[in-house]
């Protein structure tokens, strides 16, 4: 098993249900992302376990498509994410932590390809911290931006 693990974390100057609204807000998160270029709602209504979307993001200079799926969802302190694609299985979490007036988000990701041959072993090994830094770089940008959205609610 092959992959890496990436957490990142920002004080959000609102409650945690305002984050929250934010977060889960998909239908407009090509609005709140930068990194992200276009959403297309699979199923309907709110937010909840088994809400799916496929989401465009923007990087390293191409554009990516992702299916996303909610496997779980806390309302208003935890949810986690889940999406596969070219044999890897990709999680994020975010948990939201109130501490006063403001909440703590933290944004963890992990990527695992389960089946590696020994080329993709020394790809991973190659390119997997270039990736993982720009992936931590995407990370604190979406913070940012569910912050700077939060905040000015």
């Amino acid at each position: 098993m092959t992959g890496h693990r990436i957490e990142v974390e920002r004080l959000v100057r609102a409650p945690a249900e305002r984050v929250w609204a934010v977060l889960t807000d998909i239908a407009h998160a090509d609005q709140t992302l930068a990194g992200v270029t276009k959403v297309e709602q699979v199923t309907e209504g709110p937010y909840r376990v088994g809400t799916t979307w496929r989401e465009t993001r923007r990087m390293f200079g191409r554009e990516d498509t992702q299916q996303m799926e909610v496997t779980l969802a806390e309302e208003p302190t935890r949810t986690v994410v889940e999406s596969d694609s070219s044999g890897v299985h990709y999680v994020t979490e975010f948990t939201l932590t109130p501490t006063g007036d403001a909440t703590r988000l933290r944004m963890s990701f992990t990527a695992v390809q389960a089946r590696t041959n020994p080329m993709q072993k020394a790809l991973w090994a190659l390119f997997g911290t270039l990736g993982a830094k720009a992936t931590e770089k995407m990370m604190a940008n979406d913070l940012h931006d569910i912050a700077a959205r939060a905040e000015s609610r």
